[in-house]
């Protein structure tokens, strides 16, 4: 395929969430980014991999870099890309999400890419059409390829996964992007902490993803870890108020340049974004050279770029 070079079948027909991958199929996602990546460097981004393929973009949510993301790696790969937007589609008329991606099938695309806000909807669509599925995040239920990024980042910056201990901070409870990191973390062998507000942080949640819940302060659980993941309060899915107000939430919870000076040398700042300065991370945090905020917004491309190869390789039989 082009430049790209060969890898390894990958034996999945969708990408719909973390749980449903083991670790040999995370690994060949992350190496896989790595030779992306290098697409990357070049002077002439683009090779013809995926040359001759038809790629939809739903996003019934909005975003910007998981769609920018997408957009860029499906360019680079040289494959045919179109862009939907719930607000320009005929969802605002009543039509059915199913209905919607029946019609776009119609037009016989090889993979669809699906935001919704409703938890399980990619897993819905899939069942339905011939197309690959992936999930570009649906509800509070999971957003693979920002778990895969950040993995993929993580072990660029530290080497490893394997054995690293990792915090991730804010609201546990309604963060897609906490579920998936939980999920893949430990699988690959990381020893994961969450830290948040009692009111952020799910029922069980220690024994459902086997993880630690750490009850003091951030500077405590600052202490000993590897890399911290801030995560936004999702206001967007919260019916009520769970906090007085993000001034208290960022007294308590918001990492500043105090909490760094006390840190390990080498730990990470990460935060999947978009960032509310002030809350929770101090602007001076997102802005120094802990942080590796704008490398995981670089490697995204890199690793949908992988997960979209992966997929479209044709004569290469995948389970569902």
């Amino acid at each position: 395929m082009g430049s790209v070079p060969m890898t390894k079948p990958f034996k999945h027909r969708h990408l719909l969430g973390i749980e449903l991958l083991d670790r040999d199929d995370i690994e060949l996602i992350l190496d896989t980014a790595v030779g992306m990546s290098e697409i990357g460097r070049r002077r002439i981004k683009k090779v013809p991999a995926l040359r001759g393929m038809t790629i939809v973009n739903f996003f019934a949510e909005p975003s910007t870099r998981t769609k920018l993301s997408f957009e860029v790696a499906e360019k680079r790969l040289s494959a045919d890309s179109l862009s939907l937007a719930a607000s320009s589609s005929s969802l605002t008329k009543g039509e059915s999400l199913l209905d919607t991606v029946k019609n776009i099938m119609a037009m016989s695309p090889d993979v669809v890419i699906l935001r919704h806000r409703i938890s399980g909807a990619p897993h819905h669509i899939a069942e339905h059409i011939d197309a690959a599925v992936i999930n570009a995040g649906d509800g509070t239920h999971e957003h693979p390829t920002q778990a895969l990024l950040d993995a993929y980042t993580i072990r660029e910056r530290l080497g490893r996964l394997e054995g690293l201990r990792i915090l991730l901070c804010g609201d546990i409870a309604h963060s897609r992007v906490a579920r998936s990191n939980m999920l893949l973390l430990r699988k690959m062998g990381a020893e994961v902490t969450v830290f948040g507000p009692y009111t952020m942080i799910p029922m069980g949640v220690e024994e459902a993803f086997d993880v630690k819940l750490h009850r003091g302060s951030l500077e405590e659980a600052l202490s000993d870890k590897d890399v911290v993941m801030m995560l936004r309060i999702q206001k967007e899915r919260l019916g009520e108020p769970l906090l007085p107000s993000d001034r208290e939430y960022s007294m308590h919870f918001g990492l500043t340049m105090k909490h760094l000076a006390h840190v390990r040398p080498q730990t990470l700042v990460m935060h999947p974004g978009p960032v509310n300065r002030g809350v929770e991370l101090a602007p001076e945090v997102a802005d120094s050279d802990r942080s590796v905020i704008l490398e995981q917004v670089e490697n995204g491309v890199a690793v949908r770029m992988a997960i979209l190869y992966l997929l479209c390789r044709p004569g290469e039989a995948a389970d569902g």
